[in-house]
């Protein structure tokens, strides 16, 4: 290893397993002092054990890193300030965030009920604004750090059956890029993530077609060890000049993803009416329209 992450601190946020692990054994290993968080919930949300997080602690420790655990939720402002304060009082400082915690409510549109949807926009957007804010008061203080936000493919490019999901994890590129633009003066950068990688949670989505499960069999060769190397980087000093970016990590590949800017556009002295819109305005931008792609409609290859 390279000491990429000397003496920094770093929380990662549901780090008990999965993509959320691999990102806290590689930070230690690279030097740095980790706050290890993780409810210990079910992929739904629900429940409560303090045994994964504890354990991947126990294997830092054991070859010869430091790290803590917490097991305080990222879906309320109190505990959320409370797992910042953790990497405070135990470590002295706090240098990256990487927020990582998820829980899935798969449900198509029309059958979602509200607690379904609340219950994921709370652990993704608000849980990555609260840890994020949390942390912010000492970024601006020492006028340095770095936060890692995990979005999905699910969110910048679409899936079905995933409406809370994916809106949160849009909204979470969006909060990133404002974090970057109020952050940029004291020298904190936001990047974002969209890990292609089998983990608990990949694995409870659904698979009751040919397709889907020929998705599912190929999603299940993308390790979550993968994706850490991104992650290191972002929060490292390395990454000092890139802020504000949206990165898709997929196995060997990693790609650079595209924000939204205008494609075309089209004038009319005197303005429009909704009949000239029908009959000129709408024909002129209908080549550049997108289709209903899903994730899998656009990576459609197999990962290298």
């Amino acid at each position: 290893m390279t000491d990429m992450m000397k003496d920094k601190v770093v929380v990662v946020t549901g780090s008990g397993g999965g993509i959320g692990r691999e990102f806290a054994l590689l930070m230690a290993a690279e030097g740095a002092k980790v706050v290890v968080n993780d409810i210990g919930a079910s992929v739904s949300g629900e429940g409560k054990d303090a045994g994964p997080a504890q354990k991947v602690v126990d294997e830092i420790r054991a070859k010869g890193g430091q790290a803590v655990a917490n097991t305080d939720s990222v879906a309320t402002w109190m505990s959320a300030n409370a797992i910042i304060k953790t990497a405070i009082d135990s470590f002295g400082r706090i240098d990256c965030v990487v927020n990582n915690a998820g829980i899935l409510r798969d449900r198509m549109f029309f059958k979602m009920n509200p607690e379904e949807w609340s219950a994921v926009i709370d652990v993704h957007l608000n849980g990555t604004f609260y840890v994020s804010r949390a942390a912010a008061t000492y970024f601006r203080e020492q006028e340095s750090g770095a936060y890692v936000h995990m979005t999905s493919t699910s969110g910048l490019i679409g899936n079905i059956g995933q409406a809370n999901y994916g809106a949160a994890k849009l909204g979470i590129t969006a909060l990133s890029k404002m974090i970057a633009m109020d952050m940029a003066r004291y020298k904190v950068r936001s990047n974002c993530i969209a890990p292609f990688a089998w983990s608990r949670m990949i694995g409870s989505i659904p698979a009751d077609t040919p397709e889907a499960k020929a998705r599912v069999e190929k999603l299940k060769t993308m390790e979550a060890a993968k994706i850490a190397p991104m992650a290191v980087f972002l929060c490292s000093d390395a990454a000092k000049d890139v802020s504000g970016q949206v990165f898709a990590v997929r196995a060997n590949e990693i790609f650079l993803m595209s924000q939204p800017r205008p494609l075309r556009s089209v004038h009319r002295d005197g303005g429009w009416t909704a009949q000239s819109i029908a009959e000129h305005a709408i024909p002129a931008m209908k080549a550049g329209f997108y289709g209903l792609d899903r994730s899998q409609d656009v990576f459609s290859w197999d990962p290298v």
